[in-house]
């Protein structure tokens, strides 16, 4: 596996799902396929779970994690080519990311959506430079578009507490005071619609997310219509994706709190659980009764992010040797 994006990427979802059991009850056991490689993780923004659990799962590996935060602990990057580098970005990634390449075995980007330019957002520009520049695998630990890592920690949470072959999974839109990337919902429809769960996406008109996510999902803009019979609720925030009208990429098209998920909306659900990818504002995405019962499985969703990205690792140290 050279990059880790998609569902594709990582082939199989039975047999990654089953790995990630095995990695979960003997996450040692391949402490020597990591013995003298190194892993950097490098972060454009900030991170809590993304940051933690990918150390920790390559630690688990036996490599060694260097993580670098671009403009603290580095130079300014400029990402654009054809510039004229006269402003406060002292490096340029075409010759940062093939030093970095030079210096470990691995590489993990985090780099969000500027949310100005959907072209460049959604090309994928920041990491398909380290792909073609660095010679190394690259994972993307949060992109403009897509994060992978927290997807398939989803899906192994699901999978541990579905109670049904076929489980209802619901996506709802929540508002926020600031405008959030797609990553996340984009990751979570398209890992979805690659496992077998009945998927419903909804949201207010104006924040449909591209149709290469949406896929086969059903999309209900009626947030209690769609929550009705719910196994699963999974609450995100995106700002809107620019489909209909790219003049509004980036934007908040709604601040609408009837949208805040309640002990009303999960009422009409089949005793769902609550998911969330945090960090969560309360009370604008989730209320406190909802986000703090026992139905909620946010903290345990969380835990399998070290599962999701070490399977991945794993995979990737597998296909060095």
């Amino acid at each position: 596996m050279r990059s880790f994006f998609h569902p594709s990427d990582i082939g199989d979802l039975a047999t990654a799902l089953e790995e990630a059991k095995k990695v979960k009850s003997t996450p040692l056991a391949w402490k020597n396929l990591g013995q003298d490689k190194t892993i950097i993780l490098i972060f454009f923004n900030s991170s809590l779970r993304t940051r933690l659990s990918s150390q920790k799962a390559a630690l688990n590996l036996g490599m060694n994690p260097i993580v670098l935060n671009v403009g603290a602990d580095s130079w300014k990057l400029e990402t654009q080519l054809g510039v004229v580098m006269d402003g406060d970005k002292s490096e340029h990634l075409r010759e940062a990311i093939p030093v970095i390449g030079s210096y470990c075995d691995i590489i993990g980007v985090r780099s969000f959506a500027g949310l100005q330019d959907r072209d460049f957002d959604y090309a994928e520009t920041i990491l398909n430079q380290f792909i073609e520049y660095s010679g190394r695998p690259v994972i993307s630990l949060e992109s403009a578009t897509v994060h992978p890592c927290q997807a398939f920690a989803d899906l192994i949470t699901i999978e541990e507490y579905k109670t049904k072959s076929r489980p209802k999974v619901v996506m709802t839109w929540a508002p926020h005071p600031r405008a959030l990337p797609q990553a996340v919902p984009n990751s979570f429809a398209e890992w979805m619609n690659a496992a077998d769960v009945d998927f419903v996406i909804t949201h207010p008109e104006g924040y449909e997310l591209d149709p290469c996510f949406v896929g086969n999902a059903k999309v209900e803009y009626d947030q209690m219509k769609a929550l009705e019979g719910a196994d699963f609720v999974y609450a995100k925030n995106w700002s809107c994706p620019g489909v209909t009208n790219p003049d509004d990429y980036g934007k908040i098209l709604s601040k609408d709190m009837s949208w805040v998920v309640d002990a009303k909306h999960m009422a009409v659900t089949n005793d769902a659980y609550f998911m969330h990818c945090l960090p969560v504002r309360r009370n604008m995405i989730v209320s406190d009764e909802v986000i703090d019962s026992p139905r909620s499985i946010v903290i345990p969703e969380a835990a399998n992010r070290v599962v999701s990205a070490q399977v991945v690792m794993k995979r990737m140290l597998e296909d060095l040797l």
